[in-house]
């Protein structure tokens, strides 16, 4: 028999017939199955069709199987059994978790937010497996549906309007400055700002669209470098009196360990509006879930904690 021919076949009777050979009794076997007795009965008329068999014989008040029926009885144990375990709701339990998941992130989030929310995660959930992809801005909603990305931790982008979403807290924008900076001890103004030479830190992000938009009524900078990694920029500073433009979390981290000055931009920048975004193919997983929520509790209270937010 094919799976189209099983298809059309009621298999619901397959279950009655369970209960049937272990009752004995159409009268049992019809309070199992919150039915009549005399539906019951029916439902016996039917398998009997269906197999082709009489399945059972009755003596005195009891049912007696035969062969065919005990043989299917043994037959279906093992799939029945199969399919109560499969649809019996099961509770998430993050210790014993060994599912993998796939995480998009921009440069930013790579650098300023994972590093702090791993820890978290794996605490809870030890065996867990993560894959830390870059997300694909321009086409987040085919990275989530199709190419196997399970969520994003990003700023919008691109058309966002049919994924999930949760907000996770908003990014500003700062300067970062060596030591020995001409401007290290003093605040920074638009002429200051365009007159050294920069570096834009974060490209994932759009900080440069930002930046050009926001002062496209000035002279253009001399942007030395773009580049999504901060260290980068880092190995020009001896040479040159560089202004570093990146957001806020990585200025922060990268002042305390190589001793720099986090200087404020001299001019109003719209912040980055960060948020968790989701196909609705990973909406009802309760690994899924549990994931979101908790890479969404630890973000947010990592981005309350910026300056943007305070």
């Amino acid at each position: 028999m094919e799976l189209e021919e099983i298809y059309r076949q009621d298999l619901s009777l397959l279950i009655a017939l369970q209960i049937l050979v272990e009752e004995r009794s159409v009268t049992q076997a019809a309070k199992r199955l919150h039915l009549s007795q005399s539906a019951t009965s029916r439902i016996l008329a039917r398998l009997r069709d269906m197999l082709d068999d009489p399945l059972f014989s009755r003596v005195g008040q009891q049912l007696v199987p035969t062969s065919f029926a005990l043989e299917c009885y043994q037959q279906l144990r093992q799939p029945t059994g199969q399919l109560i375990e499969l649809l019996t709701p099961k509770a998430f339990v993050p210790q014993e978790c060994q599912q993998q998941f796939s995480i998009a992130v921009t440069d930013y989030a790579m650098q300023a937010l994972i590093p702090f929310i791993l820890p978290i995660i794996y605490k809870k959930a030890p065996q867990i497996r993560l894959e830390i992809v870059p997300v694909q801005q321009k086409e987040l909603q085919a990275q989530l549906s199709v190419k196997g990305a399970d969520m994003a931790v990003c700023r919008a982008i691109g058309q966002t309007g049919n994924l999930q979403q949760t907000f996770l807290g908003k990014v500003g924008v700062s300067c970062l400055l060596s030591p020995n900076h001409p401007l290290a001890n003093s605040d920074i103004t638009l002429d200051d700002y365009l007159h050294y030479p920069h570096a834009t830190i974060a490209i994932s992000d759009g900080v440069k669209a930002l930046l050009d938009d926001a002062i496209s009524l000035y002279p253009a900078r001399t942007e030395l470098l773009r580049t999504p990694h901060l260290d980068t920029a880092l190995a020009l500073q001896s040479v040159n009196p560089l202004i570093i433009t990146l957001p806020e979390g990585m200025a922060e981290i990268a002042a305390q360990r190589h001793k720099l000055k986090v200087k404020p931009l001299p001019f109003k920048l719209q912040s980055l509006d960060y948020k968790l975004f989701w196909h609705s193919r990973c909406d009802q997983d309760k690994a899924q879930k549990w994931l979101r929520e908790e890479i969404a509790t630890a973000i947010q209270e990592l981005l309350s904690q910026t300056p943007q937010n305070l």
